[in-house]
């Protein structure tokens, strides 16, 4: 027993002494792994701090390239509700200017019922509503509707009342109340109505039935709260007047342009036969003087001799044949006072003036016909007229007319086609005319135009580089002038 304690006890030391070494081996190598870890470590680390070195750029990209992916997203939501923002506007701002556009139409049209602008026809040319002949025909249709509008008023088919009003507790003054308000809402609907009235010509009629219409509806307007309007009766009846002042005075117009025209034919007939009678006057005293002289020359041959006989002789000869002359031209003067339709058709244009293809086309009964050319080429115009044809017809009213009806399509002035200026014409077509109706003529078929072209040649002179252009503006300004009257 006393030796098992010693032995235990060394062989604990022992078995403490072995666990001891073994535990100092196992730290050695313990410590010498992780020394070789360590350094394997900072290999490791030296690697990686090369490599990040080497890549830094390349990880700095992506890095940019992402931030930047990131920043361009929001970007594009931005955008997207910028967009979606601008499209709400923009829908708002279309609606408003619409809106806007819409009212300034209605103000500008309600404006121009009140304005008077001769060349504001966009309410659109009037058609007529009436077919009476004369302009006293439309007077007594004036007067009879004027009648019958206050025929309606005294029924009291002008304003109406939609509502049977009481005023304290009593009808009576409420029929009275209504009474005075449908007189009041007449009074300002007639004073409206007679305004347009006054303001109607020719290029403005369908502008006034606007005017009454609209004073129509805002007179309404004003009565909506008593139940209290004007009759659709009675704005029919006013519409009326206006049209009718509007016809009236439209026929009155062309009544007297139609007495223009005839006194004017009149006076061109009056004219023409003063110059017929004065060439058969001149004629008769050519014919008396001549007669005279032919006697006293034949008296004288009678006791004359030898070469005074020969020189009375040719004097005989000569007096004969101007005394037939002067006879022949005594019958050309009875003749055209017999024949009332015998005249010259004259074809003839104004370059200057009116530009090229314009022609007038009229009708002369006078002796010497250029004369009436020569008017037409007064200070009414630049420049004079240059006649392409002057035709003879014992019938002058007829081939006029035919010649407006072959060029009818190409009226110049759609509305008062007496003017007898015509477009477009080509004479090649109305020399074919004449000659298909069996008359012989000359035609000139380019004008001279001398006082135009020495204009042009003078403006040519007095510029100097662009000279082609200026007398190109100065053609052009020349042949946009108006016609000038027949």
């Amino acid at each position: 027993m006393e030796y098992i304690v010693p032995i235990a006890l060394g062989a604990i030391i022992i078995a403490l002494a072995y666990i001891a070494w073994r535990f100092s081996t196992d730290a050695r190598e313990l410590n010498a792994r992780c020394l070789k870890l360590t350094q394997e470590h900072e290999r490791a680390l030296a690697d990686a701090r090369a490599l990040r070195a080497r890549y830094s750029g390349i990880i700095d990209l992506e890095a940019e390239l992402t931030a930047g992916r990131n920043k361009l997203e929001g970007t594009r939501r931005e955008l997207k509700d910028f967009e979606t923002e601008s499209e709400r506007r923009r829908v708002k701002l279309s609606e408003e200017y619409q809106q806007a556009m819409a009212t300034y139409g209605e103000l500008k049209k309600e404006i121009s019922l009140l304005e008077e602008n001769l060349e504001d026809i966009s309410f659109g040319l009037y058609k007529p509503h009436f077919s009476f002949q004369t302009s006293d025909e439309y007077k007594t249709a004036l007067e009879n509707l004027r009648e019958k509008e206050r025929q309606l008023i005294r029924e009291g088919g002008a304003a109406a009342c939609a509502k049977k009003w009481t005023v304290g507790n009593s009808e009576r003054e409420g029929a009275r109340m209504v009474k005075l308000n449908e007189k009041l809402l007449l009074r300002a609907f007639n004073g409206e109505c007679e305004a347009a009235v006054a303001d109607v010509s020719w290029n403005n009629v369908t502008k006034m039935e606007e005017r009454v219409r609209k004073s129509f509806e805002a007179v309404n307007k004003l009565g909506e709260v008593l139940s209290v309007s004007v009759t659709q009766q009675f704005l029919a009846l006013k519409l009326d007047e206006v049209r009718l002042t509007h016809e009236y005075e439209e026929k009155r117009h062309q009544e007297r342009e139609e007495q223009r025209r005839i006194r004017a034919q009149i006076r061109e007939e009056e004219r023409a036969q003063q110059e017929i009678n004065r060439a058969r006057e001149e004629a008769e005293l050519e014919e008396a003087r001549f007669q005279k002289a032919l006697e006293r020359a034949r008296e004288e041959a009678a006791k004359a001799t030898g070469g005074q006989l020969q020189k009375l002789t040719e004097q005989i000869s000569s007096f004969e044949a101007k005394l037939d002359e002067a006879r022949s031209k005594k019958e050309r003067a009875i003749s055209r006072a017999q024949l009332t339709k015998s005249g010259f058709v004259y074809v003839i244009s104004n370059l200057g003036s009116f530009g090229d293809g314009i022609f007038k086309v009229g009708m002369t009964r006078r002796m010497e016909p250029m004369e009436r050319v020569d008017e037409l080429g007064d200070a009414s115009v630049p420049f004079p007229f240059d006649v392409h044809a002057m035709l003879y017809s014992d019938n002058a009213p007829e081939l006029e007319a035919a010649l407006h009806q072959l060029l009818e399509d190409r009226q110049l002035n759609l509305v008062n086609p007496r003017k007898e200026f015509f477009r477009d014409v080509v004479i090649e077509e109305v020399e074919a005319f004449v000659k298909s109706r069996g008359l012989s003529a000359q035609f000139m078929r380019q004008p001279e135009a001398r006082e135009y072209r020495e204009t042009l040649a003078k403006l040519e002179q007095q510029t100097s580089g662009d000279v082609p252009k200026q007398a190109e503006r100065f053609s052009n300004k020349l042949f946009n002038a108006p016609a000038g009257d027949s």
